[in-house]
């Protein structure tokens, strides 16, 4: 009887400890949708042009309901033309390099792990710097960086492939081989490249920037980014599985082969849209992922969405920076190391380099 009712009292604190659990997650992610929108709020007030939140707000309100206007052209200009559309593709940016972070982290089983291992950064900034080399078209430029950025992925899997399968050691020797060469490759075009008008194109675009972003890079940038998501989003529960042997997840039914084709597609589509937008982009997909264990813990169910609010807000909050710091704006992947460098220092010196169960 005695056991019994031992066993009882250790089930009901179980549950109690899940409820808290739940209960806390529940107000992280409350509160960084408000911190967020908040933050969505202020970035379109803040610039060298500033505006107040009311108007930013009437602005806002008359697209969706009949307001009188009390603003200026230039104010419904600046708020609608220039800085949402840099705020919206900044959030989504930032939290597909974030989730595709977390993603691989899983898949590799490795903290240090960001969505530049497989070399698809480095190739989609080889196609937009040729593209700037041959062209200068913002079009050509945005699609030789997608195509390239494919084409590294595809180059890294050959390489790796293996009569026994995928093996992760060979995919990321590969990655790294071939984000290698990439970057010899962009040091080549730097070279051969007009010093006077292509050589600081390719150099700024490279270190990244969400300067001169347009609704037509919505178009183009918001449904690849939200397909990669989407694709992570559905699978976050089996990304769990892949920290299991192989034979064990096999036992459960899941195909681990097929769920990692699934991640490397995804993380693919959105670091190489990412790229052909904005440049590359450093340390989102590394840092952003451990900040978010920090606050849900290990469970991608809850990972996965929570790294896609920290790394929205994350980004956002560096473009805030980089345009309104100086009168020169400051590439964004600068800001990113300065911040995440140091971030990351503390989490090792705390961890030791483990993930902790929470």
């Amino acid at each position: 009887m005695e056991l019994t009712e031992k066993v009882l009292i250790d089930i009901s604190e179980i549950q109690e400890h899940e409820a808290k659990k739940r209960r806390k997650r529940f107000m992280v992610f409350i509160c960084m949708i408000v911190v967020s929108i908040g933050c969505m709020l202020i970035s379109l007030c803040i610039g060298r042009y500033s505006i107040t939140p009311l108007t930013a707000y009437k602005v806002l309100m008359s697209k969706i309901i009949p307001v009188k206007q009390s603003w200026s052209d230039i104010e419904e200009t600046i708020i609608m033309n220039v800085r949402l559309p840099r705020i919206i593709l900044a959030m989504f940016i930032g939290g597909g390099l974030s989730a595709a972070g977390a993603s691989n982290q899983a898949m590799f089983g490795n903290p240090l792990v960001s969505p530049h291992i497989l070399g698809v950064s480095y190739g989609a900034g080889l196609g937009a710097a040729l593209g700037i080399l041959l062209s200068g078209n913002i079009a050509i430029i945005q699609s030789m960086a997608i195509m390239f950025g494919i084409l590294g992925i595809m180059m890294t899997y050959i390489i790796s492939k293996r009569k026994s399968g995928m093996q992760l050691f060979m995919l990321v020797l590969s990655g790294t081989i071939v984000g290698a060469l990439f970057q010899a490759l962009i040091s080549l075009i730097k070279y051969v490249a007009d010093p006077e008008e292509k050589l600081p194109t390719i150099v700024y675009w490279l270190m990244g920037s969400l300067s001169g972003t347009s609704a037509n890079d919505l178009k183009l940038g918001i449904p690849l980014i939200t397909i990669g998501l989407v694709m992570l989003y559905v699978i976050r529960w089996k990304m769990n599985i892949l920290s299991l042997h192989e034979d064990e997840a096999k036992s459960l039914g899941v195909n681990v082969n097929r769920l990692r084709a699934i991640i490397i597609v995804a993380t693919t589509v959105i670091a190489a849209t990412a790229v052909s937008l904005c440049g590359i982009i450093g340390w989102i997909g590394l840092v952003i992922p451990h900040l978010a264990r920090m606050m849900v813990g290990n469970n991608h169910k809850h990972l996965i969405p929570a790294s896609i609010c920290l790394g929205s807000f994350y980004l956002l909050m560096i473009d805030n920076i980089a345009r309104t710091i100086t009168a020169a704006e400051i590439p964004l992947s600068i800001l990113t190391a300065i911040v995440g460098a140091p971030f990351f220092i503390f989490l090792l010196r705390k961890t030791g380099g483990k993930w902790n169960d929470s």
